[in-house]
């Protein structure tokens, strides 16, 4: 696996979980650099690698909320990780409704300049709601209701440059989530999304040769789902201390850089 290969690993990784737009970095850089479009086959086998390793990191709770799902099927009442369970798949419906209804306008939204003002207003929304919400309840509090308005939120990141991580975030809080568990919620909200986006991945990559080995489709899985375990513990960390702040100037200063270079 070339350079190339490990740093856009590396970059997905990263920024998959963070609320800082992978849309953004990943166009970017590859601008910035000279480097040629990696290929259908190297994006799936990074998103296999990021899917893993949410996966692992929230095993336990991940049981706990399948067991808590079957408890409320087999009408023996609803738990809190049953309702987790349940607020997180009726959280991914209107992403899903909305990519299947909007795919096709948004791909006409795919253009720099327009991933650099999505990067830079919703940076704004995430600090309004870091700075504003009440941060009274952790994840497992959240009704049918407040599930629906994260979900709709979730629909916005069909926008490039939204940041999927970043809006859920940013709706978590200005619902009175703590900012770790706006953060984990989220996470647990990617695992439906990688999942049916790598399943949407793969049927188009069957149409497509393979141009890559699959030494280095391993090897970007393993990258990216090592570099993004590691981002999801230290982020929980963080945020507990100091919030989405700098997360925030961190997007207004990438936006910036991809408007200086673009525009």
């Amino acid at each position: 696996m070339d350079l190339t290969l490990w740093i856009l690993a590396l970059i997905q990784g990263l920024t998959e979980f963070l609320p800082i737009s992978s849309s953004a970095h990943l166009i970017l850089v590859p601008k910035l650099l000279g480097w040629d479009d990696q290929g259908l086959s190297f994006d799936v086998a990074v998103h296999v690698g990021t899917l893993l390793a949410v996966l692992w990191y929230f095993r336990q709770e991940l049981r706990q909320m399948g067991a808590g799902w079957w408890r409320s099927l087999s009408g023996r009442g609803l738990d809190p990780d049953g309702r987790l369970a349940w607020t997180v798949l009726l959280a991914t419906v209107p992403a899903c409704v909305a990519a299947l209804g909007f795919d096709a306008a948004i791909e006409q939204l795919r253009s720099p300049i327009v991933i650099a003002w999505a990067t830079i207003g919703f940076g704004l929304l995430l600090g309004l709601a870091d700075w504003f919400g009440p941060r009274r309840r952790n994840e497992q509090a959240l009704g049918w209701r407040d599930a629906l308005l994260i979900g709709l939120a979730q629909a916005l990141a069909l926008i490039p440059g939204t940041s999927r991580s970043g809006i859920t975030m940013t709706a978590g809080l200005a619902l009175g989530l703590t900012a770790a568990g706006a953060a984990r919620f989220s996470f647990l909200l990617a695992i439906p999304i990688i999942a049916l986006a790598g399943l949407h991945e793969t049927a188009a990559l069957i149409a497509e040769p393979a141009r890559i080995g699959w030494g280095a489709l391993v090897g970007g899985a393993a990258v990216s789902g090592l570099t993004a375990y590691l981002t999801i513990h230290y982020f929980l960390a963080l945020v507990a201390r100091v919030g989405m702040w700098p997360f925030v100037a961190y997007r207004l200063l990438l936006g910036v850089l991809l408007l200086v270079v673009f525009a």
